[in-house]
């Protein structure tokens, strides 16, 4: 398994491209997906290869000289690894606790708690 690293917001951006992008895509598929002002190209292929270098994405020859990057792990992996890094480094490794600080710092409508409690219920 992995050693878990956090990416930054630039890595992630890249990431939710990719994740968006059905079986990966080159650079200038990534490229086209961002908003005004579009990165360089160069900065794209760098971030590319720092995530490669944390084993996040995989390529793989395309045409030429061209790659297709690949996520290697899904969102919801990637999330679930957050979320377990926050709940060991910031309440103890206690579930309840994590959910206790939203509960109690976020303005959660009764539809959302109603959620929330359905879903305990249901466990």
């Amino acid at each position: 398994m992995r050693k878990f690293q956090t990416l930054t917001k630039a890595e992630m951006q890249v990431m939710n491209i990719l994740w968006e992008l059905d079986g990966g895509g080159c650079i200038h598929d990534i490229i086209e997906r961002y908003d005004e002002p579009k990165p360089a190209y160069s900065t794209v292929a760098t971030f590319l290869k720092i995530l490669y270098n944390k084993e996040f994405v995989g390529h793989r020859k395309f045409k030429g000289k061209t790659f297709t990057y690949y996520p290697l792990i899904t969102r919801a992996e990637y999330t679930r690894m957050v979320m377990k890094d926050v709940k060991e480094s910031f309440f103890g490794g206690s579930g309840s606790s994590m959910i206790k600080f939203f509960v109690d710092r976020e303005e959660l409508s009764r539809e959302e708690i109603d959620e929330l409690i359905e879903l305990i219920n249901s466990k």
